[in-house]
C-alpha cells in the first residue's frame, strides 16, 4: 500500500464529513519526518554509515506512538504509510496517542548481537532530542525486541539525563512491561474475531479457522481463538503448514514448533491426536483454504488480484497490516466475502502498550486478569462501533473505521475519552 492510497481513502472519507480543507491537510500530511544518518562501528573495526526514519505523523489527540523496525528494504514510504495507519488505529479504538514509526535500514542478520546493540544506540542519539515519554513512545516490531528496547531506552537516559521508562513499550517484565503487553495484538484480534463471527449464527465449534503466520501474532491469536473453541483447521507460516478439516490441537502443534519442528511436518488433530491425515498447505495456499475465517496474520500485500478470485472464506480478519492490496478487496468485496480491517482488528497492539504506558508514566496498574478483560472489552467496543456505522452507512467495515478516525482526529478535544 502506498502513501497516496491512504490519503486517498482519507480524502475519500472526508468528503463524507464535509471537513474543512485545513482540517484535511492537518489529517494527511506527517506532521515531521526526522531522517537520521549515523556511524556505527563494525566488529572488523570499520565505521559504516546507516540511514534511518521517525514519521511523526499526528499528535493532534496525544503523543505519537509506533514501532521501530530493522530491515534492508524498508524506505521512507513504508515508514510514512505505518505512521499514518498507527494514527487512524489508535483514533479508531479511541486512546490518546498519535500516530508514528521508526526504522533502520539493516539486515540485522549479518551483524553480531554488539553491532546491533551499537546501532540501536546511535539511532536512540540521533532521534532523542524528538521523542520522549510524553512526546513519541516507541515499542518492538520487525527484527526489534524487548532487549533492544532496553538499549534504546538505556542510550536515550543516559543522553537526556532523564529516567524515561515509558520512552518504550513492549519492555520485558522486570524492566517495567506488563504481562499482557507480549499477547495484546493476538488477544485483541480474537476479541474481534469472536465478535464477527457471530454474523455466521454457528458456535465456535462449528466455525472453522485459518490463520496465515505463526509469529507473536499469529501464536496468541490461535491459542485464545483455540480456548474459545474455535475449530482452527489450517496453521501456516513462511516455511508452509497443514491442514486438518475435524481441526488442529494448538498446544501440542506450538509444542513441536517450539521444539524445532516446521508447521508443514506437525500434524496433530484436536478429535484423534497425532494423525497422518493432515494435508500440507504452502504459506500462500493457505489463503485459498475453504473455511468460514481467514486470518491473514503475516505481511502485507498477501492477497492479490492474482489469488483474491480463489480466496473462500466467508470472513477475513486484518492481523497483519494491510495484507490486502487495495484492487484486491475490491474483489473480494464483489464476492460478498467480510473484511474487517487492521486499523480495528490489530489494535489490540498499541491498546496494550497504552496501558504499559500509563502505568510507566502515571502509576495506574491493574493486574494481568484486569489487563485481559479490559483490553477484550474494548475491542469488542470498538469493533461494534464501526460495524453499527458501517450498517447506518451501507458502508464496507474499513470506510466506517475510517470515518470513526477522522471524526476523532477532526475534533479530537470531543473525543478523547478513556
Amino acid at each position: 500500500m502506498s502513501y497516496r492510497e491512504i490519503c486517498d481513502l482519507i480524502k475519500e472519507t472526508a468528503k463524507k464529513l464535509k471537513l474543512k480543507p485545513s482540517v484535511l491537510e492537518r489529517i494527511v500530511a506527517p506532521e515531521r519526518v526526522i531522517e537520521v544518518n549515523f556511524p556505527v562501528k563494525l566488529d572488523s573495526g570499520q565505521t559504516q554509515v546507516f540511514r534511518g526514519w521517525r514519521v511523526q505523523h499526528s499528535s493532534v489527540r496525544g503523543p505519537y506512538k509506533g514501532g521501530l523496525r530493522y530491515h534492508p528494504e524498508v524506505n521512507l514510504e513504508e515508514v510514512k504509510v505505518l505512521a499514518a495507519l498507527m494514527t487512524l488505529k489508535c483514533a479508531v479504538i479511541n486512546i490518546p496517542f498519535g500516530g508514528g514509526k521508526g526504522a533502520v535500514q539493516i539486515d540485522p542478520r549479518r551483524f553480531s548481537a554488539r553491532v546491533i546493540k551499537r546501532l540501536t544506540e546511535g539511532f536512540a542519539r540521533s532521534t532523542a532530542d524528538f521523542i520522549g515519554e510524553k512526546k513519541d513512545i516507541m515499542a518492538p516490531d520487525v527484527n526489534t525486541t524487548a532487549k533492544i528496547m532496553g538499549w534504546f531506552r538505556k542510550e536515550y537516559e543516559k543522553t537526556t539525563g532523564y529516567t524515561a521508562p515509558g520512552i518504550i513499550t513492549g519492555k520485558a517484565l522486570r524492566e517495567g512491561g506488563i504481562r499482557v503487553r507480549d499477547e495484546a495484538t493476538g488477544l485483541g484480534g480474537a476479541a474481534v474475531t469472536g465478535e464477527v463471527a457471530k454474523i455466521l449464527k454457528k458456535k465456535p465449534s462449528d466455525i472453522s479457522v485459518a490463520i496465515q503466520g505463526f509469529g507473536n501474532v499469529g501464536r496468541h491469536l490461535a491459542h485464545h481463538l483455540y480456548h474459545a473453541g474455535f475449530r482452527l483447521v489450517a496453521l501456516a507460516d513462511q516455511g508452509g503448514g497443514t491442514l486438518h478439516e475435524d481441526g488442529l490441537d494448538f498446544h501440542a502443534s506450538y509444542r513441536e514448533k517450539k521444539n524445532g519442528a516446521g508447521l508443514s511436518t506437525i500434524c496433530f488433530c484436536r478429535v484423534h491426536g497425532h494423525s497422518s491425515d493432515c494435508l500440507v498447505v504452502g504459506a500462500k495456499n493457505i489463503l485459498e483454504t475453504k473455511v468460514d475465517v481467514l486470518i491473514p496474520a503475516a505481511i502485507s500485500d498477501q492477497i492479490t488480484t492474482e489469488n483474491a478470485p480463489r480466496v473462500q472464506a466467508k470472513i477475513i480478519v486484518e492481523m497483519a497490516n494491510r495484507p490486502i492490496d487495495e484492487a484486491a478487496e475490491k474483489i473480494l468485496v464483489r464476492r460478498g466475502i467480510l473484511i474487517v480491517p487492521d486499523i480495528l482488528a490489530n489494535a489490540g497492539g498499541v491498546l496494550g502498550s497504552f496501558l504499559e504506558w500509563r502505568e510507566n508514566v502515571y502509576g495506574e496498574k491493574m493486574t494481568y486478569r484486569e489487563a485481559k478483560k479490559y483490553l477484550s472489552k474494548r475491542m469488542i467496543a470498538a469493533y461494534r462501533q464501526v460495524a453499527g456505522i458501517a450498517k447506518e452507512k451501507k458502508i464496507s467495515l474499513r470506510k466506517a473505521a475510517y470515518l470513526i478516525a477522522l471524526k476523532r482526529l477532526a475534533h479530537p478535544l470531543k473525543s478523547r475519552k478513556n
